[in-house]
């Protein structure tokens, strides 16, 4: 081989691996300085937006802070069996929401459903202590009306997140999780395995740690085909839980069908009348 084509192999090399780090680099900082972005998919509804569902509900707008509106939807059944205090996932706003809440509506329950900042008509700077703070608000909300022994707090894919936290630090009546995660850290890790993650996010929602001390009894939903959420991290989740803790494997289930199986739907039945 010439002197002269290894010069050119050589500098083609350089290149190629100049180029390899430069994308490494960026995708690296997108995952750092657009995380909220790839994190969070809100959409935004015009404040006089008016919401039509099946059952009866209030339209509320709750003030957990100066500079912050949460909009939320209180549904309301005669003789309730209990009221549900529900988070949702990361995309979309309270007119799809509010619909799948709908479900449990229909099994005779009250439900809260609450609007996270910047998504619908909610407002407010959004960070993973403000999902907490305003997640204990609302709990606080609903001990106005009902007592700790009537909420049942669930979480849906990003909201299992806030509602393990919530359980936590409380003493309701159950905990549901459907689609949970071991925490956002241990998702991006599966994701981005070559990126270090652990000090790029400053979303962490570790609900491995607020787990342990959930006293309540704890129902996991997870299907084994989730493409959103590795059913591998809930399955961790389920080694740290307290012993009070059911874990359903929906087998076949995805990340956004699981009221579609049986095995979901009567489980959920057991739970809620019990």
């Amino acid at each position: 081989m010439s002197f002269t084509l290894q010069n050119r192999l050589k500098k083609r090399l350089k290149t190629a691996i100049t180029v390899v780090v430069l994308i490494y680099v960026m995708i690296g900082a997108s995952l750092h300085f657009l995380q909220e972005k790839i994190l969070f998919l809100p959409t935004v509804l015009e404040q006089d937006y008016q919401y039509e569902f099946d059952y009866p509900f209030e339209e509320l707008f709750l003030k957990p802070e100066e500079g912050v509106s949460l909009n939320a939807i209180h549904f309301k059944v005669e003789n309730p069996k209990g009221v549900i205090l529900y988070f949702h996932g990361n995309a979309g706003d309270l007119s799809r929401w509010g619909t799948i809440a709908e479900y449990f509506v229909a099994k005779h329950y009250d439900v809260l459903i609450i609007d996270y900042r910047t998504y619908g008509k909610s407002k407010g700077k959004l960070s993973e202590e403000a999902f907490y703070r305003d997640a204990q608000y609302c709990y606080d909300y609903l001990l106005n009306d009902y007592s700790e022994d009537d909420i049942v707090i669930y979480g849906r894919s990003l909201g299992t997140g806030v509602a393990t936290y919530l359980a936590s630090k409380n003493k309701p009546k159950q905990l549901i999780l459907e689609t949970p995660y071991y925490s956002i850290l241990d998702v991006a890790k599966h994701r981005f395995p070559i990126f270090p993650v652990s000090t790029l996010l400053k979303y962490k929602f570790p609900s491995n740690e607020f787990i342990v001390d959930v006293s309540c009894p704890i129902t996991i939903f997870h299907g084994t085909d989730d493409a959103v959420v590795p059913y591998s991290s809930a399955e961790k989740l389920n080694t740290v839980a307290p012993s009070q803790t059911n874990f359903i494997t929906i087998k076949g289930g995805g990340h956004n069908n699981l009221e579609d199986f049986d095995k979901y739907q009567i489980v959920i039945d057991e739970i809620l009348n019990n």
